[in-house]
C-alpha cells in the first residue's frame, strides 16, 4: 500500500483510543456488563490481535469472533468429499493452501496427498485453468471456496473454460455469502450483539446495501471497516458513537475501497454463473437456507458434484464434530477459543482437531499465534 504508514500511526491510535474509553464510558458499559461488538471477518480478528487492539481498548468493550472464514464453516463432509474426488484416479485436484490442513473425518487434503493423490495448491482458479490446458488427459477440479470475495474469480474461471470448451475443467463449489448466517445469529436469543464491525473484502464486491436489514430489522449499527490498526479502531469508534446517539445504520469506513453499490463486473460474473442452494451446512450454525451458492445448469458441465456424483447433487450425510471439538461454539462467538478445552492440548497448529486452529483466518490460530501458544503452555 502506498500510503501503509498513516493508517499505522501511533499518534493517530492512541486518539482513537481515547475516543473510543470515551464513548465507552459515555454509554455506561462496564466489565460486567461491556459492549459486544462482532468483528465478522476472520481477516479482522487476526488484525486485532496482531496490532493488539484488544489490549488497547477499553474493558468494557468486548469483540466477539464471527463467522467470516470460509474454510472454518465448511463442515467436515465437504472435506470428505474434497478428498473422494482428489482420491480418483486421473484427477488433479486444486486448492488454496489454508484448505490443505483442514481434518475431515478420516484425513486433511495434505495427508490424502502424502498417500498418493495428485493434490496442488494454487493462488487463483486461472492456475487451475491453465493446468487443465496442458493435461488434457486428466481432470483437473479446483475446489471453489470462500465468501463473495473469492466467488467472482472462480465465476470467471468457469466462464473462460467454458468458451474454450475446457471439458476436463470443473469446480468443486463450496462459495457462500454473509448476510445469511448473520441473520442467524442475530435471530438466536442465547447472543447478545450491539454491533458490527462488518467485512471489508467482501463488500468490496457486494457494497453495502445488502446489510440494510442488520440496521432497519434488528437495529444494530454495522460500519464496513478496512484492515489496517487506524482502519479497526475508527470503525469501532464509529460503531460506539452510533449506539451512544441511539442510531442504527450502515456506515463504510473503507470508502477508499468499497463502493456502496459494490463491484458491477463481480456481481455480474456471479449472478450468471451461480444461483442460490436452497440450503447449506455451515460448520456450528448448521443448515442455512439460501447461504450458499450452486452452479447454474447453463454450465454444468463444469460442475464437480455433478460431474463425480457427490454432494448436494446426490444427497449427503452430515458428520458430526469430534468429541471435545468446540469449533461452532468458538466461531459463532459463544466462547473464546481459550474457553476451549481441546485449545493447545487435543488442538494444536501441528495436529489440529478443527478447522479453526489451522486456517489463515481461523479465530483459534489468532489466539495460537499472538500469544495463546504462552497462555496455553502456562
Amino acid at each position: 500500500m502506498k500510503y501503509v504508514d498513516e493508517f499505522r500511526d501511533p499518534k493517530a491510535a492512541k486518539v482513537l483510543v481515547k475516543a473510543i474509553a470515551e464513548k465507552v464510558d459515555a454509554i455506561g458499559a462496564t466489565v460486567e456488563k461491556p459492549v459486544h461488538i462482532m468483528e465478522i471477518c476472520g481477516g479482522h480478528t487476526h488484525a486485532i490481535f496482531r496490532y493488539g487492539l484488544d489490549k488497547l481498548t477499553p474493558p468494557g468493550l468486548e469483540f466477539i469472533h464471527g463467522p467470516g472464514c470460509p474454510v472454518c464453516v465448511l463442515p467436515m463432509s465437504r472435506v470428505d468429499e474434497c478428498i473422494e474426488i482428489a482420491e480418483r484416479p486421473g484427477v488433479i485436484f486444486t486448492t488454496f493452501g489454508d484448505a490443505m490442513r483442514v481434518p475431515g473425518t478420516r484425513k486433511s487434503l495434505i495427508q490424502a496427498k502424502a498417500d498418493g493423490a495428485d493434490i496442488r495448491m494454487v493462488y487463483s482458479p486461472l492456475d487451475a485453468l491453465e493446468l487443465a490446458r496442458r493435461n488434457p488427459d486428466n481432470e483437473v477440479v479446483f475446489f471453489g471456496l470462500g465468501f463473495e470475495t473469492t466467488t467472482p474469480s472462480t465465476a470467471l474461471a468457469i466462464q473462460q473454460a467454458a468458451r474454450e470448451n475446457l471439458s476436463n475443467f470443473s469446480v468443486f463449489c463450496n462459495h457462500i455469502t454473509v448476510p445469511p448466517p448473520i441473520k442467524v445469529l442475530l435471530d438466536d436469543p442465547h447472543m447478545v450483539l450491539d454491533g458490527f464491525v462488518g467485512p471489508g473484502h467482501v463488500s468490496m464486491v457486494i457494497g453495502t446495501r445488502p446489510y440494510d436489514f442488520i440496521a432497519r430489522d434488528y437495529g444494530k449499527p454495522i460500519v464496513v471497516a478496512g484492515f489496517e490498526p487506524i482502519d479497526l479502531l475508527q470503525s469501532v469508534l464509529m460503531v460506539l458513537t452510533q449506539i451512544a446517539e441511539g442510531r442504527a445504520e450502515v456506515e463504510n469506513q473503507y470508502a477508499r475501497i468499497v463502493p456502496d453499490g459494490g463491484n458491477p463486473v463481480s456481481i455480474a460474473a456471479i449472478e450468471d454463473v451461480y444461483q442460490p442452494r436452497p440450503t447449506f451446512e455451515w460448520r456450528g450454525l448448521g443448515e442455512i437456507d439460501a447461504s450458499g451458492l450452486r452452479i447454474r445448469d447453463k454450465y454444468k458441465d463444469f460442475d464437480a458434484e455433478e460431474k463425480f456424483g457427490i454432494g448436494y447433487a446426490t444427497g449427503r450425510r452430515v458428520v458430526e464434530e469430534p468429541e471435545g471439538c468446540a469449533c461452532g461454539e468458538v466461531m459463532t462467538g459463544r466462547i473464546k477459543p481459550m474457553q476451549c478445552p481441546q485449545f493447545g492440548k487435543g488442538c494444536t497448529p501441528d495436529i489440529p482437531l478443527g478447522a479453526l486452529m489451522v486456517s489463515s483466518e481461523g479465530a483459534c490460530a489468532a489466539y495460537w499465534q499472538y500469544g495463546g501458544a504462552r497462555q496455553a503452555a502456562e
